[in-house]
C-alpha cells in the first residue's frame, strides 16, 4: 500500500478493508518518513503493532 492511500484510510471516518496477513486491520496512523503504519486487528484492539506499509493489502470488495 502506498503512503498517501494509507494516511487516505487513516483519516476517513469509514472502516476500510485492510488486511495485514489476512487479518482484517485498523489503520491508526502512518509513518510517512518510516513508511510504516501503525495498527490493530479490528477484534483485538489491544494489540497494536508498527508494520510496514508494503504488508498491509486493500480489498475493494
Amino acid at each position: 500500500m502506498n503512503v498517501q492511500r494509507a494516511q487516505e484510510i487513516s483519516e476517513s471516518p469509514v472502516i476500510a478493508n485492510v488486511f495485514y496477513n489476512g487479518e482484517r486491520v485498523f489503520i491508526q496512523h502512518v509513518d510517512e518518513k518510516k513508511e510504516t503504519a501503525r495498527i490493530y486487528p479490528l477484534d483485538d484492539p489491544a494489540n497494536e503493532r508498527e508494520v510496514s506499509l508494503s504488508s498491509l493489502k486493500e480489498s475493494l470488495n
